[in-house]
């Protein structure tokens, strides 16, 4: 595990944290730190992505899309 330098205001959190009994320790507040992180950019992909859909609604709302061949797409599927 590779150490961390943490700036004396992180620091003064992380103990803070560690006497409100919060944390038992360092390393779980910044498990805790990395989880919200990981979870903030799951939220950002699933935006991303409900934007990207709800553009492409708008677009089929418009008429704007052609019809899906599965035979085309992927033809060795379709062979017996």
């Amino acid at each position: 595990m590779p150490n961390v330098h943490l700036t004396d205001p992180m620091q003064e959190y992380v103990q803070g944290q560690i006497q409100s009994g919060a944390y038992a320790n360092t390393s779980e507040v910044v498990r805790a730190g990395i989880r919200l992180l990981m979870e903030k950019e799951g939220a950002r992909q699933f935006y991303s992505l409900k934007s990207d859909l709800e553009k492409a609604v708008l677009e089929t709302e418009k008429g704007k899309y052609s019809e899906f061949d599965p035979k085309t797409f992927e033809p060795d599927a379709f062979t017996s």
